[in-house]
């Protein structure tokens, strides 16, 4: 039974208010120990949100990407690394939801993420080639049926705690490095040998290790689409713009932390200014134009949705480009802003005020992908494309 949109959306968010209030409640101890918000997962598959951008013909919901950032900044708020692992789960599914269709073994699926509430992990990097994603090293083997696939993967994210993994190599053993398919391994068809562990400053809890990767499927599990295809017309934009919902999250609760500072301190001062009141009002604006931002990548998405030529152009990829770049630099100017505000009581850990760990998490931003490979992509499409400008798009 299909149900008004409206009706929907008021689903989704009051089931992730629940998963919010579980995940807030453990954030900083995924933090401090660096583990994995098992907590928030589980919570999420209480409340079936690991499916619901499938579509209702499998068993999901049919959620758009527009419902899921939205979903993606209430968790950010709440916990940045269950927020993260929500956001990247539906970054591939949106590569399976968008390509996989015509595949009978995809559509299985996409069933059964939908009823079993799978978790679906993402392996693009690689040892050797750096954060650079459109390139590979490995090739995958098509032996008959079967296809074999060995990848030193420097990354694969909560690579211990996926259902399958989704990961990125050469199309065959003499295609060129950029000639990539992207295949769904089952956890039962993969073996994973730990050759980096994820020790790092900020989204501690992702817990996104390095792997040896090394597995056996059948060849149908391959998605028919070559990951250029994909990248462009899926990827690009489900991942801009839900990592963008993430830290628009983490920046929302770095400023409501910030404003009940300055809320505390003016009850102590009536008639007073507080210390704060106007970075509050300068971190308000800069809060507002990340939303704008994000709301503005969004509409660009739905509206290029079902034209697929519109999708891989490079007006369009140049348009996520800047909501990346824009967004992932506004919130570490947000968060700062809001960690002045609030003085030593933000700087330190275990305050009603701190953001320490929003600061820490935030700075993810611009590494994920890194802004200075993104820029130099824009600036290669800006010598042969001129930029649309106008307001009503």
């Amino acid at each position: 039974m299909n149900f008004p949109v409206k009706i929907v959306e008021e689903d989704l968010a009051a089931r992730v208010a629940r998963v919010s209030a579980i995940a807030a409640k453990h954030a900083d101890s995924v933090d401090f120990d660096g583990r994995f918000p098992y907590e928030a997962v589980e919570a999420l598959r209480a409340e079936r949100l690991l499916g619901i951008q499938i579509p209702r013909h499998f068993g999901g919901e049919g959620a758009t990407i527009a419902q899921i950032a939205e979903l993606c900044s209430m968790l950010g708020q709440a916990c940045s690394a269950a927020a993260m692992v929500f956001a990247m789960h539906h970054i591939k599914l949106c590569s399976l939801v968008e390509h996989g269709a015509e595949s009978e073994w995809h559509r299985a699926f996409m069933q059964r993420v939908a009823l079993e509430q799978l978790l679906i992990g993402s392996a693009t990097t690689e040892g050797g080639i750096g954060g650079n994603l459109r390139n590979s090293i490995c090739a995958i083997e098509v032996d008959g049926d079967t296809c074999r696939l060995e990848k030193d993967a420097t990354v694969i994210s909560y690579g211990s705690y996926a259902d399958a993994i989704m990961i990125t190599s050469r199309a065959h053993a003499n295609a060129a490095s950029s000639d990539q398919v992207l295949t769904v391994f089952l956890k039962e068809q993969y073996t994973l040998e730990k050759t980096h562990a994820w020790n790092t400053l900020g989204m501690r809890g992702t817990c996104s290790d390095g792997f040896l990767f090394k597995g056996e499927a059948l060849a149908t599990q391959i998605l028919p689409k070559p990951f250029a295809e994909i990248a462009a017309q899926s990827m690009l934009a489900s991942s801009h713009l839900l990592w963008s919902g993430v830290w628009y999250g983490i920046a929302v609760d770095a400023v409501g932390r910030a404003q009940a500072f300055v809320r505390a301190a003016a009850r102590k001062s009536p008639g007073t200014p507080p210390p704060g009141a106007l970075r509050l009002a300068e971190v308000s604006n800069l809060l507002q134009l990340v939303r704008s931002n994000v709301v503005a990548g969004l509409k660009a998405y739905e509206d290029a949705r079902d034209d697929a030529d519109k999708l891989s152009s490079m007006g369009f990829a140049v348009t996520m480009n800047n909501v990346k770049i824009a967004s992932s630099e506004t919130i570490l100017e947000i968060v700062n802003h809001a960690m002045l505000i609030c003085g030593i009581m933000g700087y330190k850990n275990g305050t009603p005020f701190s953001v320490g760990r929003h600061l820490r998490d935030a700075h993810s931003a611009q590494l994920m992908i890194s802004n200075d490979r993104i820029l130099g992509n824009t600036s290669s499409m800006l010598l042969v494309h001129k930029q649309d400008t106008s307001l009503l798009g």
